[in-house]
């Protein structure tokens, strides 16, 4: 491993937070950074990573993110591990990223899964002298959304993960961000870099805390700055509490935001900045888009100021810059770039006029007779239903066609009798004018809610 050549966390944080009353918020409890300046929240001193591989694996946010301040830098490698990572992985991750310590809020549950000593963490914080020289490009070890199986692990440095990220300036003082994110997941740890890079604040959601609750708590600390998925807004924004807000800044990414939910977030916030963005684990921070319509205009091809390039090849966008992932690690059988340095996103885009609109991704397609559905352009018709919060279209078995499309709707508020047919009807009308008659929905089912993944997307399953 180099010396280090780039600023540790550590270091953006010292020069930006450390002075300020910055402070994260759990749901229980809180910390102020400045706190760290002369303590520690490790068991050990910080120190005694310098040049390990260590594992954070915690059952708490907080502890997690005061870990990761003070491992980066110190550490040769820190892995990183997201909260619904399956246990019985763990020993197969930490084989593969070699890690030699595990640092944890649970030692007697990590002194069963492998040999590595338990360096524990926690939310307190101790007064203790500690040596944060800096000596190391620390690699920081992320898993991808949505792994199923062996999981899937990408290689990134704080200059990466940083580098779509301006310190301080227009966001220093007074800023407090919140996020429907985990910050041990590319999404939220994004909004972590961002709150302490910015000498800002951030309020951390709590594991299963009802939308309502969460947003009842960012109101009382004022939060300026809210982001998340279009699941998580589409769910936040059917409470009567996310009024109580008036961010200056909401932002949707994760998942293709259309029309329906980018309007509904800017009719909840009028006074608020209403950004999406795309980014993924590999690719990082691409865009954000701020015109308030979906998609993202075509003048974003090519490369940019900010030293990203945008592509689209087979219909499907790709990334090159300084900011995607240095390559994948483990059992991954694919280079991440392409011979021209491009990380292909898999993410299916279309041109119409002069902007391109996400329509899908390549490998969630439904297959009828042969034509090809993406669930996203059919969710995006039925969404624009003002009756409608949020949809999921999947594939249904047909001994005929093979699948046929169905769709499942929460509505807006309880809908009974003859109004629920009618809106069953002018939802059917919708998608008949605007889509081809192999993409309209065979059956659609009203139900309560729909399950959303622990990194905040829509859960996807085929009946």
């Amino acid at each position: 491993m180099p010396s280090c050549n780039t600023p540790s966390l550590w270091e953006y944080f010292s020069r930006t937070g450390s002075e300020r009353d910055a402070r994260l918020w759990a749901s229980d409890t809180s910390v102020t950074l400045a706190d760290l300046a002369n303590g520690s929240a490790l068991g050990a001193r910080p120190e005694m990573l310098r040049g390990r591989a260590a594992l954070v694996w915690t059952s708490d946010q907080l502890a997690a993110a005061l870990a990761l301040v003070e491992i980066d830098g110190i550490a040769r490698r820190l892995v990183l591990c997201p909260p619904d990572l399956d246990p019985a992985q763990l020993p197969y991750v930490i084989a593969t990223t070699g890690v030699d310590l595990i640092v944890t809020d649970r030692p007697d549950a990590a002194s069963a899964i492998g040999n590595a000593p338990a360096v524990s963490c926690g939310r307190n914080i101790g007064e203790t002298k500690v040596d944060r020289r800096p000596d190391q490009n620390t690699e920081w070890i992320l898993f991808t959304s949505g792994t199923i199986g062996v999981p899937k692990m990408v290689v990134h440095t704080i200059a990466t993960l940083t580098g779509a990220i301006k310190p301080a300036g227009d966001l220093s003082g007074g800023v407090v961000w919140a996020t429907f994110y985990d910050i041990r997941r590319y999404g939220g740890l994004q909004i972590l870099l961002r709150a302490l890079l910015g000498g800002g604040s951030l309020v951390l959601s709590a594991p299963g805390e009802a939308p309502s609750s969460f947003m009842m708590r960012a109101r009382d600390h004022e939060v300026t700055h809210i982001t998340g998925t279009p699941s998580h807004w589409r769910r936040a924004l059917m409470s009567p509490a996310a009024r109580s807000l008036s961010p200056a800044y909401a932002r949707l990414s994760g998942e293709i935001a259309d029309q329906a939910v980018i309007d509904h977030l800017q009719s909840t916030f009028p006074r608020a900045k209403i950004a999406h963005a795309f980014a993924s684990t590999e690719a990082g921070v691409a865009f954000a888009v701020t015109d308030g319509r979906a998609g993202f205009p075509a003048r974003f091809l090519g490369p940019n100021d900010s030293g990203v390039a945008l592509a689209v090849e087979d219909d499907t966008l790709r990334i090159r810059s300084s900011r995607t992932a240095l390559r994948y690690l483990g059992s991954s059988s694919h280079a991440l770039l392409d011979a021209r340095g491009f990380v292909d996103t898999g993410d299916v885009v279309e041109q119409r006029g002069d902007r391109y609109y996400f329509i899908g991704r390549r490998g969630g397609i439904i297959n009828v007779g042969g034509l090809k559905i993406h669930p996203e352009e059919v969710e995006a018709v039925i969404n624009r239903h003002p009756g409608v919060r949020m949809s999921r279209v999947t594939g249904r078995k047909n001994p005929i066609t093979g699948a046929i499309v169905a769709a499942e709707v929460v509505l807006a508020s309880p809908t009974d009798g003859a109004l629920l047919e009618n809106t069953r009807a002018e939802i059917l009308e919708a998608c008949r004018s605007s889509l081809a008659a192999h993409k309209v929905p065979a059956s659609i089912r009203v139900v309560p809610s729909l399950d959303v993944t622990a990194s905040g997307k829509l859960g996807r399953r085929d009946a």
